[in-house]
């Protein structure tokens, strides 16, 4: 269904809207104290792999996530996403082992396989073209309060209660974006187009995995959200070396600056493309990293986290409505999918390595943000010496081709 003109704020787009905040929160509730839990069964030094193999899970399911809206549409992947949620979060009360553990973190991972899949799709077939960038901020904007809210409901309910608690009320936060799809969104996809699912539609062939058309934006983002994932693992134990007792502050200031900035992120993105808006998000990420790397004080932390919040908030919705731009729009579950599998690559090997390089030991936390700050850095080249260059090259040889070949351009 597509659209280049109408409304944006339909009643089917805030209910998504809805359904992403909880979802958002119900799974990022649980990350502050998952690292603590984790070291109670004995896996302190596995830390890095709570993010690690959830984003591995998340970036192998992405091709079936990308066909299945392809082919079956947008609201019964997003459907599925949620409930795993609630079938984890229920189970994580019942293990007892490092091992399983690991493993549960590795299937819970199909939930943000599949669940922002559809729900990008779903967005670029309901909204006008002209507002695609500001449409991924609004939804975003969502996704990142239930960002914000999630750490600190479930750090208020462990400490109040216990974490098992927690895990409950993170199940019924997903149960609950189950039920504002079932009961108020339709789906997009074009009846003809639709099919019903059956196990043949499981087998991938190698084109279905990767779509070419938006590699620019893949590259982009792999590199960007290296330092995501870092974040994610190691600024609770940064926080605690600092003397913050509230390992989500950061998180808190990340998420409000992200929030104020989103507001306004889609809209420059739309009106000045999509390029000139991530040149200066992917700058700005780096420069917060590399203040992190030198931060001695919690105030140098938080005043990081803020611009590191602005930069996300920027470059999010940015580099996904350039993943829509480009790609085909037959296959817009794939190209959104590619897009994301890059993207849990970067948050999955940045928690490795960042886990890897810190290794437990404070000293090393500035040469854990410094490598991350290059990683955007590695970004910001591309997309200013080759990217940039490969589009005037392009330019070049079409305004020097014959007239007979130039009239059909």
């Amino acid at each position: 269904m597509e659209q280049s003109s109408g409304r944006m704020y339909t009643l089917h787009f805030v209910l998504l809207c809805l359904s992403n905040a909880v979802f958002s929160a119900s799974y990022n509730m649980l990350i502050p104290e998952l690292p603590a839990y984790l070291t109670s069964m004995g896996g302190a030094d596995y830390k890095g792999y709570i993010l690690a193999l959830f984003t591995l899970m998340a970036g192998l399911s992405r091709p079936f996530s990308g066909k299945l809206t392809d082919k079956v549409g947008r609201v019964p992947v997003m459907i599925f996403g949620s409930v795993v949620c609630v079938i984890c979060s229920l189970l994580y009360p019942l293990i007892s082992s490092v091992g399983a553990f690991l493993l549960l973190r590795f299937f819970h991972g199909f939930s943000t396989g599949f669940k922002p899949t559809g729900t990008s799709a779903y967005i670029s077939d309901l909204v006008p073209n002209n507002r695609r960038a500001e449409a991924m901020g609004m939804v975003g904007l969502f996704s990142t309060i239930g960002l914000a809210l999630g750490p600190a409901i479930g750090g208020f309910i462990a400490a109040r209660w216990n974490i098992y608690v927690m895990f409950q009320v993170s199940a019924v936060f997903a149960l609950l974006s189950v039920v504002i799809l079932i009961g108020g969104l339709k789906e997009t996809l074009p009846k003809p187009s639709r099919q019903r699912f059956s196990p043949s539609l499981l087998k991938i062939s190698r084109h279905e995995i990767f779509e070419p058309l938006v590699l620019a934006p893949v590259i982009v983002t792999f590199f960007c959200f290296l330092s995501y994932g870092a974040l994610l693992t190691i600024i609770p134990d940064f926080s605690q070396y600092l003397g913050i007792h509230n390992k989500g502050l950061f998180f808190t200031f990340f998420t409000g600056a992200s929030i104020g900035i989103r507001l306004l992120a889609g809209k420059l993105s739309d009106k000045y493309g999509r390029l000139p808006v991530l040149k200066i998000s992917t700058a700005t990420m780096a420069i917060a990293l590399f203040m992190l790397a030198m931060a001695t004080t919690p105030y140098l932390m938080m005043v990081a986290a803020i611009i590191y919040g602005v930069s996300v908030g920027l470059n999010s919705p940015a580099v996904t409505a350039w993943t829509v731009d480009l790609g085909d729009p037959a296959h817009r579950g794939r190209a959104l999918a590619t897009m994301y599998i890059a993207m849990e690559a970067g948050i999955g090997l940045g928690a490795y390595f960042s886990a890897y390089i810190y290794h437990n030991n404070a000293s090393y936390f500035p040469l854990a943000f410094g490598v991350m700050g290059v990683g955007c850095l590695v970004a910001l080249v591309y997309m200013m010496l080759i990217y940039d260059n490969r589009r005037l090259k392009v330019m070049w040889r079409l305004v020097h081709m014959k007239a007979p070949f130039r009239r059909w351009l």
